[in-house]
């Protein structure tokens, strides 16, 4: 199993309109495709201006396959044409949970 986390550093004041895109175009398209959504969070203390997601894989390759089938979407293009220019830096990191995480049993269920 791997876990992506993946930072996006938005132009102050823009994030209600990244959320309202994502959520209206961007998010069907992510979870029809990337399934497993272990979290979606913005910051609210240290730095601001931040949307966070957590996104479940069975590897790194399932990780390549699932994000090669995303940008190809049309859904998924509409959602990057209307959030352009919003990002200002963005980091993904991956993450190998250790066993004995507690967010583990509930990952490895079956999506929906």
């Amino acid at each position: 199993m791997l876990i992506e986390q993946r930072t996006y550093t938005l132009e102050p004041g823009t994030s209600p309109r990244f959320l309202a895109a994502y959520e209206s175009l961007g998010f069907e398209a992510h979870r029809d495709i990337y399934e497993r959504l272990v979290g979606y969070f913005v910051s609210e203390t240290g730095t601001l201006n931040q949307i966070v997601h957590l996104w479940a894989f069975d590897s790194f390759e399932d990780r390549n396959a699932r994000r090669d089938r995303l940008q190809r979407d049309p859904r998924w293009q509409k959602y990057m044409e209307q959030v352009k220019g919003l990002v200002v830096q963005q980091e993904s990191r991956l993450l190998r949970p250790m066993g004995w995480s507690p967010a583990i049993p509930k990952l490895n269920e079956t999506p929906r």
